[in-house]
């Protein structure tokens, strides 16, 4: 048994892994050592062992958590798929941010920041019918998605008429769980199971027009905080977005985004 385990340097070179990972994995129970001497504290690894150490080596490699990794490794088969989809599916998430992120920056780089057009108008009450969600700032667009898909199935049953665009309500401040509301403005009805009805006062707000992709929205809202700001006005939850024209009228550049935030006069 001896002559078949390895030294800890032969382990890490065999492993593509360096003697300090190794002797961290063993401290974390991630990858702890068949053997280890009691007098000199060497720590012996057995050859069968190689492929778990080479799978954290290739998951490391893929910036999986260590928790990941020890929960996919202690895991049976389908269980371990389970959690190695969900990261692929963090990933994926992650990377459509930054593929975001990079057409907003090559915008930028193109033409600086875009010129919006800020005006500051009275708007009229809006009586809504709406469903909430609970997400975060990344899950935006599949709640939407899910509120949406509750919330016109309702009205159709119900014949209740209600006037486009669809209505989406956020708060100022993105939070990492934070509630958003969608809403169609209708005329009457009350009590409706599953719907919630909101008044959107009316009164002195800012606002701006998106042209463009969703994604693309933080370059309007810069431009229309800033303008808020600079004309020394107070910002009011929530802002609004109204959606002139959907994902299912116009291709991702030519959808249409009225942004609204309802402002107060500066006391200072």
């Amino acid at each position: 048994m001896q002559d078949e385990l390895l030294t800890i340097g032969r382990f890490a070179r065999l492993c593509r892994l360096s003697v300090k990972q190794l002797r961290h994995y063993d401290e974390i129970g991630l990858l702890a050592p068949v053997r280890v001497d009691a007098g000199s504290g060497y720590r012996y690894y057995a050859p069968e062992q190689a492929r778990d150490a080479l799978t954290i080596a290739l998951l490391r490699e893929m910036d999986l958590p260590l928790a990941v990794i020890a929960r996919a490794l202690a895991a049976y088969p389908e269980r371990r798929a389970q959690i190695l989809r969900a990261e692929r599916d963090r990933l994926a998430e992650r990377i459509s941010r930054d593929q975001a992120r990079m057409e907003m920056l090559e915008r930028l780089a193109g033409g600086g920041l875009p010129g919006y057009e800020v005006t500051v108008n009275r708007e009229q009450e809006r009586r809504l019918a709406v469903v909430r969600a609970v997400c975060t700032p990344a899950g935006i667009g599949g709640k939407f998605e899910e509120c949406v898909g509750r919330l016109l199935p309702v009205l159709g049953r119900t014949g209740i008429a209600w006037e486009p665009p669809l209505w989406g309500l956020y708060p100022l401040d993105l939070e990492e769980r934070m509630e958003i509301t969608v809403g169609a403005q209708i005329s009457q009805g009350e009590g409706l199971p599953g719907l919630e009805f909101e008044v959107l006062p009316g009164g002195l707000v800012a606002e701006t027009m998106h042209i463009g992709p969703y994604t693309q929205l933080p370059l309007a809202y810069h431009a229309l905080f800033a303008a808020i700001h600079e004309r020394r006005l107070c910002s009011q939850a929530p802002v609004r977005e109204a959606y002139l024209v959907g994902p299912a009228e116009a291709p991702q550049e030519e959808l249409m985004t009225r942004l609204i935030i309802p402002v107060q006069e500066s006391m200072a």
